[in-house]
């Protein structure tokens, strides 16, 4: 079998708004066309993702493997892949899709599938917080309260998650730090510490506008609680691209991050809640994924 024309998938059934029988005859079917060899596998828990990908990445048996669901399928992919010289690919199947967004892989099934033959490859960074994998944003405090609890017990899907919001935004106060990044030390008040490698959270939600996966820097977006009557004008510029105009929001640029707070905080990595901590040590790795990118792709 050539392996220049084998491609893995492995998919999810259970993200995004759960799995359609048609997705792996569709797959096959395109895949045949374009005269690619794909195999399929289906993960059966959390961290079977990488066991596949790591696997599938150490036999150096296929061209491209293809992460086939949300942005924690796409996170767990990378975990297998990451530091290889493995071609790591993305068919968007889950909620918000950050990352996939940001690459500019079209959303719609079908049309994703069109992207599977590109030749065209990046040399993505990743980041680490607390030693685990970031691909996309991860942050600390009110959206990691959110994921937290959406992770046990909300819906599935944009409609649940903004419920989840709402609910909880009122009780949820900013707090204080004392930040260190790189050489320099900065005290700031923020309800949510973002860190960036790409533009956005998800569904074009842009917490960092100008973030690159690709310039070997964080962006680290400081944004205080926004006041309901504000709410919808600061929305507005989230999902425009203008958060950095906003008063709400401070952006600063880093590749090595340490803070500490006086009790365990929520946070999150790429959108799935982790343990509450108190120390935090956020470091990018530059060009350390090597991503396949639609051909008409511009600055990533």
């Amino acid at each position: 079998m050539d392996e220049s024309k084998k491609v893995l998938f492995i998919i999810n059934k259970f993200s995004g708004g759960g799995y359609q029988p048609n997705v792996e005859g569709r797959i096959i079917t395109h895949c045949t066309d374009l005269g690619l060899e794909p195999s399929i596998q289906f993960t059966q828990a959390r961290g079977h993702a990488t066991e596949l990908a790591r696997e599938a990445a150490t036999t150096k048996n296929y061209k491209t493997i293809f992460a086939v669901g949300g942005d924690g399928t796409v996170n767990e992919v990378a975990q297998g892949i990451v530091h290889t010289d493995q071609v790591m690919g993305i068919i968007p199947k889950g909620s918000g899709n950050g990352l996939a967004r940001h690459l500019g892989i079209p959303m719609n099934f079908i049309k994703s599938l069109g992207y599977i033959d590109s030749e065209t490859t990046i040399a993505a960074d990743t980041f680490r917080v607390n030693e685990k994998l970031s691909v996309n944003v991860s942050g600390i405090g009110f959206d990691g309260h959110i994921a937290g609890l959406f992770g046990r017990n909300g819906k599935r899907g944009l409609i649940g998650y903004s419920k989840l919001v709402l609910k909880e935004f009122f009780s949820y106060q900013d707090f204080s730090t004392d930040i260190f990044i790189d050489n320099k030390t900065l005290h700031k008040k923020a309800f949510i510490i973002a860190f960036a490698n790409s533009s956005q959270f998800g569904n074009n939600a842009r917490v960092a506008p100008y973030a690159s996966v690709c310039d070997g820097i964080l962006d680290i977006s400081f944004i205080r609680k926004v006041p309901i009557a504000q709410a919808v004008g600061f929305a507005n510029k989230m999902f425009t691209g203008q958060l950095e105009s906003s008063a709400f929001v401070e952006i600063e640029k880093g590749k090595k991050i340490s803070l500490s707070f006086p009790h365990p905080m929520p946070y999150h990595i790429d959108g799935e809640g982790m343990v509450p901590t108190n120390n935090f040590t956020i470091e990018i790795h530059p060009a350390s994924l090597r991503m396949l990118v639609p051909k008409s792709t511009g600055k990533v």
